[in-house]
């Protein structure tokens, strides 16, 4: 699992390189300081959008009843919140996956750390 994991973040993180350099400026133009932090940026994004994942599994079981639970608008809510709580732990230091992914962004890049 931990083999397939790196395997599609190292994907996910090179296909997200290649979109911000498709739309940035040429990478001639930036400075060694402004692509690691657009990777930092783009790693950080990437761990909390695998955190909100991890999240929203963790909402899906919780049952609600009663005269104000369930519905259409409480989804919607714990969909924000859970981006909103992985936002949150990925800014706070997450669980070391935006490092991970950091620094294979700045391999696949050649750029040094």
């Amino acid at each position: 699992m931990i083999g397939s994991l790196n395997d599609a973040s190292l994907l996910l993180a090179n296909a997200q390189a290649q979109q911000a350099q498709a739309s940035q400026p040429a990478q001639g133009d930036l400075t060694a300081d402004e692509l690691r932090e657009r990777a930092r940026t783009q790693a950080r994004d990437f761990e909390s959008m695998f955190l909100s994942t991890f999240v929203q599994e963790m909402f899906s079981g919780i049952e609600t009843d009663g005269p104000f639970g369930g519905g259409h608008s409480e989804e919607i809510y714990r969909s924000m919140m859970a981006e909103q709580y992985a936002d949150t732990i990925a800014r706070s230091g997450g669980i070391g996956l935006a490092d991970q992914v950091y620094t294979e962004i700045l391999k696949a890049q050649q750029i040094e750390p």
